[in-house]
C-alpha cells in the first residue's frame, strides 16, 4: 500500500523541482545582472520557442571611449539565457536589432552550440545612438571598444566558451572586432562579410562581369538598357512613384534612375533572385519599372534612409563598391559615378570626409600575421564575396566556407551537408579544447 502512494507522490516532487530549477535560474540570473553597474535597466521579454530566458538590456557606454568625460549614451542588448554553464555567442549587429525582439527569432550559432546569446546593437543605430548625433564618434574603434566592455561585463556572469558572430556589416564587425581584441572570443563567425580596400573598391564590379552564365548577364544588361532607352515614357513613372512613396533625394530624379539601374546587377546577385523573373524586352513601361523597384528600390538612396550611419562608416573607413557605366554609354543622365557614395548618401557636413585605408590594412595584417580561430561563410554569387577573406593560404585555424550558388543570405544551414558536417566539427572541436 505504501509503495503504490510513493510513487505519485515522488513524480509530484519531482514535477515540483523542474519547475522550481527554471525560476531560480531566473532569479539568480536577474539577481547577477542588477549587480552589473553598466546596465541602466533590464526588461524582462516573453520566453520564445529558442530561447526560455530573455532580457532587453540598457548598456552604458561612453561616447568616446578614448574620452569617456564627454559623455555616454545607451546601448541597447538582447540576452538570450540558457544557461551559466553553457558557451556565449555575442552577435556584432552591424545596424540596428529590432528583428532580435521578434518572438520567434532565432539565432544561428547560438542554437548550433546551444550557447547563451548577447546581440549587442550597433552605436548610432536605432535606440543606441546618441544624442545629438556627432558623427565623429561614429569610429570602428569605438564600436570595437563597445564590444569589449560588453563582453568583459558579462564574462562574470558566462565564464564559459565565448564565440562572435555577425552577418554582412555585423560580419565586418565580427572581425574587426576580433582584429582590435584578438583575445575577448575564443572564436569568430563571420558570415557574408566583405573585407573592402576602399570606399571605391573595384572587385564587386569586376566579380559582376564573370558571375553567371554569359546568357544570365547578358539577359541583366538589355533590362538594364532597355529601362534607360525608354527613359522618355519610364521616368515620368519613377517620378510618380517616388512622389507617392514620398521619397526624397539629395540629387534629381533622372539621376537617381541612372543609379537605380546601375545598382540593379549588384542587387540582383546579393539576394540570389533567378535571372529567370527578369522581364522581356518587350514588357511594358509599368512591368520593367515594378520589376527594377522590387530589385533595386529607390529608397535605397533616399534621403533619411535608416542605412545612414552604414553609408557614414562605409565612406569614412569600412569601404565600397563602384559602377560600370561603359556599357550604358548615351542612356545615362550623369557623366560619371565616381564618388556617388559621397553625393548621394552622406548628409551634407560629411560629403568631403575621406576614406581612411588604415583599418583595412590593421585587419588584413593581422589576418595574415596571425591565425586567430575564425570561420568564414560566404555564398558563391554574392558579389559580396567577391570582397571577402577568401584568400588566406596555409593557415591552420581559419577556416572558410563558401555555398555553391549562394547568396548573401547564405549561412550554416544552407551549406551542402559535407561543408556542415565539418563546420560542426571544427566548431566542436574549438568548444573542447582547453
Amino acid at each position: 500500500m505504501r509503495q503504490r502512494t510513493l510513487i505519485p507522490t515522488l513524480v509530484w516532487l519531482w514535477l515540483c523541482l523542474l519547475v522550481a530549477l527554471p525560476a531560480n535560474a531566473q532569479k539568480e540570473l536577474l539577481a547577477k545582472l542588477q549587480q552589473l553597474s553598466s546596465l541602466t535597466q533590464v526588461d524582462t521579454l516573453p520566453a520564445s520557442k529558442y530561447y526560455p530566458h530573455r532580457y532587453l538590456l540598457r548598456f552604458k557606454q561612453p561616447i568616446d571611449h578614448s574620452h569617456p568625460e564627454k559623455g555616454s549614451f545607451s546601448q541597447r542588448i538582447l540576452l538570450c539565457h540558457k544557461g551559466f554553464d553553457r558557451p556565449t555567442v555575442i552577435e556584432t549587429e552591424g545596424y540596428d536589432a529590432n528583428y532580435s525582439l521578434y518572438p520567434n527569432y532565432r539565432e544561428e550559432l547560438s542554437l548550433l552550440i546551444d550557447a547563451n546569446l548577447l546581440v549587442v546593437e550597433h552605436r548610432y543605430f536605432d535606440e543606441s545612438t546618441p544624442a545629438p548625433c556627432d558623427w565623429q564618434y561614429l569610429t570602428t574603434e569605438n564600436s570595437a571598444h563597445d564590444l569589449h566592455a560588453v563582453t568583459t561585463t558579462f564574462k562574470t556572469i558566462y565564464p564559459g566558451k565565448w564565440a562572435a558572430s555577425g552577418i554582412s556589416k555585423g560580419g565586418q564587425t565580427t572581425l574587426l572586432y576580433r582584429t582590435y581584441y584578438p583575445d575577448d572570443v575564443d572564436f569568430s563567425v563571420p558570415y557574408v562579410a566583405p573585407l573592402c580596400f576602399s570606399d571605391q573598391d573595384r572587385r564587386p564590379e569586376k566579380f559582376l562581369q564573370r558571375v553567371g552564365t554569359d546568357e544570365q548577364r547578358s539577359r541583366i544588361l538589355a533590362f538594364q538598357r532597355e529601362v534607360l532607352s525608354r527613359r522618355a515614357t519610364i521616368q515620368p513613372l519613377f517620378e510618380q512613384y517616388c512622389q507617392k512613396a514620398k521619397l526624397e533625394f539629395r540629387a534629381p530624379l533622372p539621376t537617381i534612375l541612372d543609379f537605380c539601374v546601375l545598382e540593379y546587377p549588384f542587387a540582383l546577385w546579393q539576394w540570389g533572385t533567378s535571372t529567370d523573373q527578369i522581364p522581356a524586352t518587350s514588357a511594358t513601361d509599368e512591368e520593367l519599372l515594378k520589376h527594377l523597384m522590387q530589385i533595386s528600390n529607390a529608397d535605397y538612396f533616399r534621403t533619411g534612409s535608416p542605412h545612414l550611419s552604414f553609408f557614414v562608416q562605409a565612406a569614412r573607413e569600412l569601404g565600397y563598391y563602384t559602377y560600370d557605366i561603359r556599357p550604358f554609354k548615351g542612356l545615362l543622365s550623369i557623366e560619371s559615378s565616381r564618388d556617388y557614395l559621397h553625393r548621394l548618401m552622406l548628409p551634407a557636413e560629411l560629403k568631403e570626409v575621406k576614406f581612411d585605408k588604415r583599418l583595412s590594412q590593421r585587419i588584413r595584417k593581422f589576418l595574415q600575421k596571425e591565425d586567430p580561430r575564425i570561420l568564414f561563410v560566404y555564398g558563391e554569387t554574392d558579389p559580396w564575396t567577391s570582397a571577402g577573406v577568401t584568400y588566406l593560404k596555409g593557415k591552420q585555424n581559419i577556416h572558410v566556407f563558401i555555398g555553391a550558388g549562394g547568396s548573401h543570405a547564405t549561412r550554416i544551414q544552407s551549406l551542402s551537408s559535407e561543408q556542415q558536417s565539418e563546420v560542426k566539427r571544427i566548431l566542436t572541436e574549438w568548444l573542447a579544447e582547453e
